[in-house]
């Protein structure tokens, strides 16, 4: 499963999953998880530079905890979710902001080239408690996202069990859990540093 990004099909993302980076956009925490799919062409890896899309003036990072699916699964009940992961990734998920706050469906703020750049393959084992991880990111070396997955609004059970009531969880599938409070824009010839816990870190440029 190292090689999910060719493996898998679908991006499952998770919108205002924390409740301070609700706040901080002005908006209401959902009672059910706020699901949207960024294309798997948005992926990339260390090595590989973040780019500005056509047209975008705020581009902002995001930082999450990313679920890498091992098995094909529907209505997983909540309980058995853990059978169905088979590790975890740090991952960002870039915004065109200014794409995002007109009204228009999110399909190319959050799912143009380069917009997911994402870590090698964590395992379960390696990463620990996923709902006890620090998430944190840096710009040029400044502080700006510092938080942690047990501040999530909806847990990784209810992401996999609500998510697999809808669509078909496969081999190779990722679920974004959301990112905590404090995203930011980037601009040109910016770099972007972030990791979970002690296990990883990684680093993209931004053109």
């Amino acid at each position: 499963m190292e090689n999910f990004i060719k493996l898998g099909r679908k991006i499952v993302a998770v919108a205002r999953n924390y409740r301070k980076h609700a706040a901080e956009l002005n908006n209401p925490v959902p009672e059910e998880p706020m699901i949207f799919l960024k294309p798997t062409s948005s992926y990339i890896q260390e090595g590989e530079a973040i780019r500005i899309p056509p047209g975008c003036n705020r581009l902002f990072h995001e930082v999450e905890l990313g679920i890498v699916i091992g098995k094909r699964g529907s209505n997983i009940p909540y309980n058995h979710y853990l059978d169905y992961v088979y590790g975890y990734i740090l991952a960002l998920d870039m915004t065109a902001r200014d794409l995002t706050e007109v009204g228009l469906p999110w399909n190319i703020s959050k799912g143009f080239d380069t917009a997911c750049p994402v870590s090698k393959l964590i395992t379960k084992s390696a990463l620990g408690d996923p709902h006890s991880a620090r998430l944190w990111l840096k710009v040029d070396g400044i502080m700006k996202q510092d938080g942690n997955t047990s501040d999530m609004v909806h847990n990784i059970p209810k992401l996999i069990s609500y998510i697999s009531q809808f669509m078909t969880l496969e081999p190779g599938d990722v679920i974004l859990t959301g990112t905590p409070d404090g995203i930011g824009p980037v601009i040109a010839n910016q770099n972007i540093t972030c990791g979970i816990n002690d296990v990883l870190q990684m680093s993209f440029n931004v053109e």
